[in-house]
């Protein structure tokens, strides 16, 4: 749920009394408005016919001054103009201060305590931390209390009224963002075109890699195939080659004989001396 998305609700019963109350009693009810629980818009109000009527009686005008004040201002400008307005209770005075840091966190998100101090008039920090807490738990704000380090961080806020004269501010204010916001996303679309193309790249150049990783690979495999099937190849080819030639040369059984003698050199018939007729 939004923050203070129940104030319009709350403005609601003081809306229609302002249709039949006029004069003192429109006074009195923006007294009323200005101090009750949960109320802390008041556009709506303002625009009523009855209380428009307001600003132009002289006795009542600074009733009308004082709607404005919580629609548009700050505690420090109440300050500024006390003077001219009616008193306010301890109620309208921390609910002004509650709307004084929503305004100031339209400026800044982060508020140190010094300047919260400064603005709010608080006396200490442990009191201005319990009005920072209420503000949050009345769903007026959500931040965090960084004690340490003596500021609020601002996460979100509820939305005041917006002065007539200030909606030129705000729309050049939406421009300006508009055109930044659509610059930021023109760049990061140019950044990721880039990114993808480099990873376009890098991929092309991984698959190229990985290919030439895997022919070297098989190229070093199929040498080393060869290396281990080679030697086995040529050794097989040799016993082949000497069993074929065993079985040409091989001479025949029957002439065994004649080999072992044509081996064993001169017959001894041979070497014993003739013998000679004797006449």
């Amino acid at each position: 749920m939004e923050l203070g998305t129940n104030f319009a609700a709350k403005l609601e019963p003081f809306l229609l009394m302002s249709k039949s109350a006029k004069g003192a009693a429109a006074a009195k009810l923006i007294q009323d408005a200005t101090s009750a629980p949960g109320v802390f818009v008041f556009a709506e109000l303002l625009e009523m016919p009855n209380i428009q009527e307001l600003a132009t009686n002289e006795q009542h005008a600074p009733y009308f001054s004082l709607l404005q004040l919580f629609s548009y201002r700050t505690y420090r400008d109440y300050l500024g103009i006390q003077d001219s307005l009616p008193s306010l209770n301890a109620a309208q005075i921390t609910k002004l201060k509650y709307l004084s840091i929503v305004s100031l966190a339209t400026q800044r998100r982060v508020l140190p305590y010094s300047l919260l101090l400064q603005e709010l008039k608080m006396p200490a920090i442990r009191e201005l931390e319990d009005l920072i807490i209420d503000a949050i738990y009345l769903d007026i704000l959500r931040g965090k209390l960084d004690q340490k380090e003596q500021q609020l961080e601002i996460e979100y806020t509820m939305g005041r009224d917006l002065e007539p004269d200030k909606l030129e501010n705000v729309l050049t204010a939406l421009q300006h963002w508009a055109s930044t916001t659509a610059s930021v996303l023109d760049a990061l679309d140019r950044k990721l075109v880039e990114v993808s193309m480099h990873h376009g790249a890098a991929q092309a150049e991984m698959e190229s890699h990985e290919g030439i990783c895997a022919a070297n690979l098989k190229e070093v495999q199929d040498r080393q195939r060869e290396v281990k099937t080679g030697p086995a190849r040529k050794q097989g080819s040799f016993v082949a080659s000497f069993g074929d030639g065993m079985d040409i040369d091989e001479p025949p059984l029957d002439s065994n004989v004649k080999i072992r003698n044509r081996n064993r050199g001169p017959s001894e018939a041979a070497k014993q001396p003739r013998k000679r007729n004797r006449f």
